[in-house]
């Protein structure tokens, strides 16, 4: 015989008491609800919030509604509490989108790794949009800059790069979770953004100038980056790595190359050394040297500024 209806929804919430998902206070949804969720009659439902009352693990609160034993109100569950179970919501995504990439990232699927009932999880992240931006945070912050700057503006401008850079190697799918238009202030992020203001104090460039600087520094990095993803789903889609796709494109590619309507694209072309390898950490190296060799040819170009004359300085 398989369990009865009303005693899947006990054992359901028994596990969400488990796992964490439910805290002491936390309202249970009305019979209603778990009729329409578990799709049995309302009879089953009500059958159900009643076994766990006689079991001592919900209560029923006047003008609440059913709660988990314990405490006398949703609120009166820890923040703690909320904020462990939220951070394993994050981590959990995370390590789904790593792992599948982002198109198969999905509240449903998440709900699914953590064992927990998809509309808990509403109860902690109010939809995917707003998970997210969470994600993204979280990514930020794992990676800490350090607490004293090296010496000089470019060395540091370096350092907030390669650290940017590693984080969407680390997570493939931020690139394109990462907003330029419309940023969130996220703590995470906002670090390295304060960590290029203050290099860029020391060229004294105008706060617009060096406003622009950090974007673009930022857009450099993720520019790249979001390329990463791009190859995950392609090899995903096809089966075959970019290596592989070259080799077995190779003869059309070539083909359209030399056809004597690109000709320094086809002389570079014969000249390059057999067996290119498009290597995006040597290329992200390559680029930030280059871009950061530009910056510093346009600050030498600009007028210095004085100080003070002696006589100025006089009192």
């Amino acid at each position: 015989m398989g369990t009865a209806p009303y005693q899947r929804i006990v054992e359901d919430v028994k596990r969400q008491l488990h796992t964490g998902a439910l805290q002491p206070g936390d309202r249970l949804p009305s019979t209603r609800e778990l009729a329409k969720q578990w799709k049995v009659a309302l009879a089953t439902a009500s059958h159900a919030l009643k076994v766990l009352a006689q079991e001592g693990v919900v209560k029923a609160l006047p003008r609440v509604g059913t709660v988990v034993a314990g405490g006398s109100s949703r609120a009166g569950a820890t923040r703690a509490t909320a904020d462990s179970t939220r951070e394993r919501i994050v981590r959990a995504a995370i390590a789904m989108a790593d792992d599948e990439g982002l198109p198969a990232l999905s509240i449903r699927g998440v709900a699914s790794k953590l064992g927990m009932p998809v509309m808990s999880l509403y109860r902690y992240v109010a939809s995917k949009e707003v998970l997210l931006v969470m994600m993204a945070e979280a990514a930020f912050a794992d990676e800490k800059l350090p607490r004293e700057p090296p010496p000089g503006w470019r060395a540091q401008l370096e350092l907030a790069a390669r650290l940017e850079w590693r984080v969407f190697k680390r997570h493939p799918w931020l690139a394109r979770v990462v907003n330029l238009t419309r940023p969130q202030p996220q703590p995470g992020a906002l670090a390295f953004a304060d960590w290029v203001m203050r290099a860029l104090q020391e060229t004294r460039l105008p706060a617009r100038e060096m406003m622009h600087v950090h974007i673009l520094l930022h857009t450099f990095v993720q520019g790249i980056a979001v390329n990463l993803e791009s190859e995950a789903d392609a090899i995903a889609q096809t089966g075959m790595n970019d290596e592989e796709f070259m080799r077995q494109s190779q003869s059309l590619f070539r083909q359209v190359a030399m056809s004597g309507r690109f000709p320094h694209f086809a002389k570079v072309l014969t000249d390059l050394p057999t067996g290119f390898d498009l290597d995006f950490d040597e290329l992200f190296e390559q680029g930030l040297r280059v871009w950061l060799d530009g910056l510093e040819a346009r600050l030498a170009k600009r007028p210095q500024t004085r100080g003070p004359s002696p006589a100025h300085m006089r009192t």
